[in-house]
């Protein structure tokens, strides 16, 4: 809905929330007005970014350990989880994901060179302005370079290089930056209620889904861990140089256990000041824990190639179910926007009017369903709007009640409205009900969908 509005109307918005995702907001808009707000459009951009992330990936193992590792981490990657529900929302963090993966990847190429060019100095610097604009907390890869960098020796010299570009970088995501702190009220929410640093979600949510892929997943990340720290986390390569100068790479165990723990840990760590975390703010980190899913198999394996090739079906097959439990029609938080418009299509008329249940939280309202499958909705009159999304400094629309709208003259002359009441697992809406029924509307009809009623009124 934010990518479809008119840029002036984006930038209004952005001023008052949703600076952090700002870029992404804008790249897809670029996209829709190529390509159309079609949900399968809208995705497609987060599926080609996960693709971009597990490359980064592939060619990253490469480098610090095998081709067989890497392409197992690219296979386990493709099918991790968190990467998975990253590449089917249309939401940044796929795109965090890859950045995280082609940065990490320009770093170790910074740290095998006696003398990097300047061209992956520039390019390291302007993917990490990108990574935050992306995603906020995605400065936090900071963190974890400057862990892998010391951990290298690699002299003062490329470290203080590092530094000043790291530190125009973020100079450089300055007005994001300023944005969030003003907009901080936000996600006040997340303090509202428990605290999401809870043992199921540090094991479990993150990264792996379910109780058995977790058990699984963080079996081989400890044998990864444990057993990686034999050659001391580093390994000697040849430089590109023709002086075959022999420097000392960090491992990949060292590698991908930094960028797994460090942002992760860090994020945790701000709750002690500040409720700021989910689950999802971690995804970033999740392509690591793929290389260290692959790198356990392997010192599992050691030399035998089919005990590789059998951990890796394993693991593939134990992510089958969550792979399909992702595509279910009512995957994305039980939303049933689809089904309340394939109702509507079906049963309303060109003239009618419709109403929708506002008492429940904005991302959870039926009212949803006109925006982002809006066929159903052709030709019905919204009897309680005050002012669409795209013309307020929000996302959601502003609206009346019914019986505000009643007052204001909008029920007159109406004969028939749909009213459509949100509805859990245990109970179902009543918003409208009894303004509707002191004008003498009678309820004609029900439809009952997956997390909606849908009430037929005529009078």
């Amino acid at each position: 809905m934010s990518a479809t509005r008119p840029l002036p109307s984006l930038f209004a918005m952005l001023g008052n929330v949703d600076a952090v995702h700002g870029a992404y907001y804008l790249g897809l808009h670029a996209w829709i007005s190529f390509f159309g707000a079609s949900p399968f459009s809208v995705r497609f951009p987060s599926a080609v970014a996960v693709g971009l992330a597990v490359a980064g990936l592939v060619f990253l193992a490469a480098r610090l350990s095998t081709t067989r590792i890497a392409v197992v981490a690219g296979v386990i990657a493709c099918l991790l989880p968190r990467v998975t529900y990253m590449g089917e929302e249309a939401r940044p963090f796929a795109f965090s994901a890859a950045i995280a993966a082609w940065l990490t990847l320009l770093l170790v190429e910074l740290i095998r060179r006696e003398s990097p060019p300047r061209r992956l100095w520039i390019g390291y610097g302007l993917l990490f302005t990108l990574g935050i604009y992306v995603f906020l907390y995605f400065a936090l890869f900071a963190l974890v370079h400057a862990v892998i960098l010391l951990r290298t020796r690699r002299g003062r010299l490329l470290i203080g290089r590092w530094f000043w570009v790291s530190t125009i970088a973020i100079a450089a995501a300055a007005p994001v930056i300023y944005w969030a702190i003003r907009e901080r009220r936000q996600i006040a929410y997340l303090g509202m209620g428990d605290s999401q640093v809870t043992f199921s979600t540090i094991l479990v949510t993150l990264w792996f889904g379910t109780w058995w892929f977790a058990v699984l997943a963080w079996s081989l990340i400890l044998v990864a861990i444990a057993l990686g720290t034999r050659p001391r986390w580093t390994r000697t390569v040849r430089t590109p140089q023709p002086d075959a100068t022999r420097l000392v790479l960090p491992s990949l165990e060292f590698v991908a256990a930094s960028w797994l723990l460090v942002p992760t840990l860090a994020l945790m760590a701000g709750e002690i000041f500040w409720s700021g975390f989910t689950a999802r703010y971690a995804s970033d980190s999740a392509p690591a824990a793929a290389l260290l899913m692959a790198s356990g198999l392997a010192w599992l394996g050691g030399r035998r190639r089919w005990f590789l090739a059998a951990g890796t079906l394993v693991v593939v097959l134990a992510s089958v179910p969550i792979y399909v439990s992702q595509r279910e029609p009512y995957a994305k938080n039980q939303s049933d926007w689809a089904d309340i418009s394939v109702v509507l299509r079906e049963h309303a008329v060109v003239g009618d009017s419709v109403a929708f249940d506002e008492g429940v939280r904005p991302s959870r309202r039926p009212r949803l369903a006109l925006h982002t499958y809006p066929a159903g909705f052709d030709g019905l009159l919204d009897v309680t709007l005050r002012t669409p999304y795209w013309q307020n400094s929000t996302w959601y629309d502003r609206t009346y009640s019914l019986d505000e709208a009643a007052a204001r003259g909008r029920l007159n002359g109406v004969r028939r409205l749909w009213l459509v009441e949100y509805a859990s697992a245990t109970s179902t809406g009543t918003y409208g009900i009894g303004a509707l029924e002191s004008r003498g509307f009678v309820k004609s009809a029900e439809f009952t969908t997956h997390r909606s009623v849908i009430y037929e009124f005529t009078r």
